[in-house]
């Protein structure tokens, strides 16, 4: 049905090789969900908080990601320990003309992030009018 009415291309295709020349950063999988009204958009995020997010809409494309630094150091009289870690994800998507960017809203519970981007309204038909050949 997406193909059907958006052509051949999907409207949530992304190019990893464009968008994420550092392979550092992981890819998270993604549901992507359309219906008359909505897209929703699931991606697997586990062990961040809301905080860690960011995300935003520019020319059309949205931009997702996530950073979690975690920094402990223990001292004790006969020895220091250091631990850190470093996790990070990002994903991008070209978002069809169709959605309301200003109205997209992002939930993150349980390890998933739920993003809803809203479809613009569709103009009422305009009155049928007949056209006589001259």
């Amino acid at each position: 049905m997406v193909q059907d009415f958006f052509g051949a291309e999907n409207p949530f295709d992304w190019d990893e090789k464009l968008w994420f020349a550092d392979k550092s950063a992981e890819v998270p999988s993604a549901n992507i969900i359309e219906n008359e009204k909505e897209f929703k958009l699931e991606l697997s995020a586990p062990g961040f908080e809301k905080k860690d997010f960011k995300i935003e809409v520019e020319d059309g494309i949205l931009n997702i990601s996530a950073e979690k630094k975690d920094e402990k150091e223990e001292e004790k009289d006969d020895y220091r320990r250091k631990e850190f870690s470093y996790s990070s994800i990002r994903r991008s998507f070209i978002l069809p003309e169709s959605i309301t960017e200003e109205s997209i809203d992002a939930k993150y519970e349980k390890g998933l992030l739920k993003l809803v981007l809203p479809k613009k309204a569709l103009a009422e038909g305009k009155a049928k009018k007949s056209i006589s050949v001259g």
